[in-house]
């Protein structure tokens, strides 16, 4: 008799979770087949990106190659973009995968499930502002950062030719001023100041411009204004130029510019300003938000289809009154520990149960010259208000979190070890 086969679409931190305790509990035991399929050949903690494109963290090594976890872990791991799903077969389809030349390197797919989970994150909406997509840098990929993270060394590096030191100043503008906005405005000085004193680059932190950029009134949109005004002023204090209640109506190779008509002049340009999920989740028969959220209950499952869950991003999940689930980390560690035990409690044909967000607080990481944040207090929903080496303290602790969740208790253990050598042993920021 065949085990039934789980399908887990997307290698996140929700998704990968998931798949690491599913098999643990159900694939190494032969109750089930779990399979990760992911675009990707490895995995990276979304929530680190920023640190990624100032180089302050080395993707090279934290990152977790999918096979080989999935070997020690007992699921099954197959690269691939998912672009069809057959519901009445059950099945789903992989586009071919291509080398960097365009040559075909493993053809479209066809892959059979019982049970799918899709959870493939989000990316980010330009809202079809001109000059975005040409002109702007993204963060929804360790690749993305990468790339950030070469065109600013490069533009630090210009910054040694004669011409450019009579009058050195480098503009950064950051459009967005949610998390990973605010997060990466802050690196980005701690990134100028470790190119200078390594000697990659003669400019000073005084003589970079880094212009933050955002339509609400004020920064951090979604979190508590006690935060948001406690690091809209830490960011002052570092020199970031803040811009409030300010659209963004194009940008162009050198600047941006907003519904005012005033031109930011920028060396580079990124894009934070909001989130969606893929478009090609419109496209898979399945009912979904203007934003291409997938519709799905209380329970996690499709609103069409029982077979299919999603969570995370990508998903959009009712809550109490008119709410639905925020599309934050924290949730998705929440609905992947739900989903697990809807999953086994599906196998063992008993009911489901639902899903219920509770908010654990707030953090946000200023580099290393600050953090700030809130946690809740239990049911009370009382928030408590920290900062400095407290805040810094448990703003690690979520990526320890993490890796406890995808390695066990041992080898995170190990690895605290390890990262402090690193800092000991190598430089503070990758530089090639």
């Amino acid at each position: 008799m065949s085990v039934p086969r789980i399908v887990v679409v997307g290698g996140g931190a929700g998704g990968l979770e998931l798949v690491t305790r599913l098999g643990r509990r159900l694939g190494r035991r032969g109750k089930a087949e779990i399979v990760l399929v992911d675009r990707n050949s490895t995995h990276i903690w979304k929530p680190l990106l920023h640190e990624v494109a100032t180089g302050a963290l080395d993707s090279g090594l934290d990152e977790i190659a999918y096979q080989g976890h999935a070997r020690a872990h007992g699921y099954q791991f197959q690269q691939g973009t998912l672009c069809g799903l057959d519901r009445e077969a059950r099945t789903l389809t992989l586009a071919p995968i291509l080398d960097d030349d365009g040559v075909e390197v493993l053809p479209s797919r066809t892959l059979p499930y019982d049970e799918l989970v899709i959870a493939v994150g989000s990316v980010s909406n330009d809202f079809g502002t001109p000059g975005v997509a040409e002109h702007c840098h993204f963060l929804d990929s360790p690749h993305q950062a990468e790339a950030f993270r070469r065109d600013m060394l490069n533009v630090f590096l210009r910054y040694n030719a004669p011409q450019r030191q009579r009058n050195p100043r480098m503009a950064v503008g950051i459009v967005g001023a949610g998390a990973t906005g605010v997060e990466l405005a802050a690196e980005l000085y701690d990134a100028s100041q470790m190119l200078n004193s390594y000697g990659f680059t003669p400019l000073e932190s005084e003589q970079l411009e880094v212009h933050l950029i955002e339509a609400a009134p004020g920064i951090l949109p979604a979190l508590p204004d006690r935060i948001s005004r406690a690091v809209h002023a830490e960011l002052e204090r570092l020199g970031v130029r803040v811009h409030v209640a300010t659209r963004v109506t194009e940008v162009d190779a050198s600047a941006i510019v907003t519904a005012s008509g005033e031109r930011i002049e920028t060396d580079l340009s990124v894009w934070a300003a909001g989130i969606k999920a893929p478009a090609f989740l419109s496209e898979l028969g399945l009912a979904t938000e203007r934003n291409h959220r997938l519709k799905v209950d209380a329970t996690l499952q499709s609103v069409d289809d029982p077979h299919i869950f999603a969570f995370g991003d990508c998903a959009s999940c009712p809550q109490a009154g008119d709410a639905t689930v925020p599309p934050r980390a924290q949730a998705a560690h929440q609905q992947a520990n739900r989903l697990y035990r809807n999953l086994l409690a599906r196998l063992d044909g008993k009911p489901l149960k639902p899903f219920v967000f509770r908010d654990r607080g707030s953090l946000i990481s200023l580099a290393h010259f600050d953090a700030i944040g809130s946690l809740m207090r239990g049911a009370s929903a009382r928030s408590l208000f920290i900062e400095g080496h407290l805040a810094k303290f448990f703003y690690a602790s979520l990526y320890r979190m993490h890796q406890r969740a995808i390695h066990g208790s041992l080898k995170t253990a190990l690895m605290v070890v390890v990262d402090g050598l690193n800092r000991f042993l190598k430089p503070r920021m990758k530089l090639h």
